[in-house]
């Protein structure tokens, strides 16, 4: 955990240069591109374990660094975005970013979001791992030794927490999943977001896995209680 590279892509000095000094305390080591580009074309070389990302940067914006990134890898991302910015915020989680956090922010909350995205490996969860093995449940399979999903016999990519919220769902199939058990499983019981994160992920793998996503039938809302994928 104090090894992790923390890619910090943020045009702002001031942030950058407190970012740096506050992260470097806290045992990690902070690499920093002030644009989009060059967050791109650094990543590789770079080989963050988290990437912390600000929507509003110069030459590619956040939004489309975290659309490009998800093409490439699983690496977590959260996103920065400007206090208020609410479509910055759904748009930001809609591309595959795993949180967000908004400015201005104290590095106490960041710190802890940042430990509690890398505290978990993709095959744990919070509690008693998953079981690894294959899944399948009304036309949707899927593998966790391979990270892989098909629906009626399609491939499908999925970012990582949705990768493991489907998990969940598959292997608890029938069952009602409260909504504060889904995101201590998958965002970890010391997530200190808010619970936007979940209904935007449940609405991303419904447009993937549904035939008609305004009408889901598999995973399916229980008013009050949480999401049940129904065999």
């Amino acid at each position: 955990m104090s090894e992790a590279t923390i890619f910090v892509v943020e045009d702002e000095p001031s942030f950058v240069d407190a970012l740096t000094i506050g992260l470097t305390r806290e045992g990690f080591k902070v690499e920093f591109a002030i644009d989009g580009a060059e967050a791109l074309d650094r990543f590789d070389s770079v080989d963050p374990d988290l990437v912390l990302l600000d929507v509003m940067l110069p030459k590619v914006s956040g939004i489309d660094v975290c659309r490009q990134l998800r093409k490439r890898t699983q690496v977590p991302i959260i996103m920065v975005t400007a206090k208020g910015a609410e479509i910055d915020t759904v748009v930001g989680l809609e591309v595959g970013a795993d949180d967000y956090v908004t400015k201005p922010y104290r590095l106490r909350e960041l710190v802890a979001r940042m430990r509690a995205v890398l505290r978990r490996a993709p095959e744990h969860h919070n509690g008693a791992p998953l079981d690894s093995a294959c899944l399948a449940v009304d036309g949707v399979s899927l593998d966790p030794g391979q990270h892989l999903v098909t629906v009626n016999g399609e491939s499908l990519s999925l970012p990582l927490k949705e990768f493991e919220l489907l998990h969940l769902l598959l292997a608890n199939a029938g069952q009602v999943l409260p909504r504060e058990t889904l995101i201590d499983r998958v965002w970890g019981l010391d997530y200190v977001g808010d619970t936007k994160t979940l209904d935007v992920h449940i609405k991303r793998l419904r447009g993937k896995i549904e035939t008609d996503p305004s009408q889901p039938t598999r995973i399916t809302t229980i008013r009050g209680l949480g999401y049940k994928y129904s065999r």
